[in-house]
């Protein structure tokens, strides 16, 4: 039994160190603390109220107001950024990335985030291709520790 103890202690304690993050986050909030859903109805990124808060994913995710939170709650997969929010540039190249919300684009109704505008302007010449091949390297990225 004494050995089991400093085992597990040991376990607890490097585990973060191998910790995967599917969602980027910056201190815990997806998006920056910003509305996924405001994307889709507002056509804009529109900052979130802590008031409006839902846990997922490992994320909390904010929005400007109970309904959208509400929308989200019921699908969220139709409204949070693909790959987890991580640059979908970043991805197609094979790696993790932060984003920008002010870098964000839509198409056939998913939501794209980006590192920043210059990389979204990049990543918007080919984006089906890019898309593609961020759809075939997502398996294997969202395993990556950040």
């Amino acid at each position: 039994m004494k050995g089991i103890i400093p085992i597990f202690l040991l376990l607890v304690a490097i585990s973060p160190a191998f910790s995967q993050k599917e969602v980027f986050t910056k201190s815990s909030l997806a998006i920056q603390g910003y509305d996924p859903v405001a994307y889709f109805k507002e056509s804009k990124p529109v900052k979130g109220k802590k008031e409006f808060s839902h846990s997922w994913k490992g994320a909390v995710w904010n929005f400007s107001n109970a309904q959208n939170l509400a929308d989200f709650k019921t699908d969220p997969e139709r409204y949070a950024p693909q790959f987890g929010g991580y640059c979908a540039y970043g991805v197609a190249d094979g790696h993790k990335a932060p984003t920008a919300p002010d870098a964000w684009t839509i198409v056939d109704n998913k939501l794209y985030l980006n590192y920043d505008k210059s990389v979204r302007d990049m990543w918007n010449k080919s984006q089906s291709a890019y898309i593609k091949k961020a759809n075939d390297n997502w398996a294997e990225v969202k395993k990556e520790k950040d």
